[in-house]
């Protein structure tokens, strides 16, 4: 009987064994977050940055309450986020710098114009 729950003890603790913590996930997250507000996410992207800053939020809440697994999942979400938001605050920019352009582009037809 006493090996049984001595067996049963040590399956027990195999089958609690903690997944590693997501350190560099959440790594990741903060890096990728930082790069989109870097981007002007916040100006370009607003509700994307303030969805992965968030999610980055409770997965650093989730890895202080030892919640391993929920921290890496949000870590994840975080980094997704993150990288959506950079996305399109790049795409932003850039349809600002072909405005631009196509003023110019406008503007040198009608003096070419004027000049003939």
């Amino acid at each position: 009987m006493l090996q049984g729950l001595a067996l049963a003890g040590v399956l027990g603790l195999a089958g609690c064994a903690s997944t590693p913590p997501p350190t560099e996930e959440l790594a990741a997250a903060q890096l990728s977050v930082t790069r989109a507000g870097d981007a002007d996410a916040d100006q370009y992207a607003p509700a994307d940055i303030q969805q992965a800053r968030r999610a980055l939020s409770q997965a650093q809440a989730a890895m202080g309450m030892d919640r391993a697994d929920e921290a890496r999942t949000l870590a994840l979400s975080a980094s997704a986020l993150a990288d959506l938001a950079h996305a399109r605050a790049r795409q932003a920019e850039a349809e600002s710098e072909l405005s631009a352009r196509r003023a110019e582009i406008t503007n040198l037809r009608q003096r070419l114009q004027v000049e003939e």
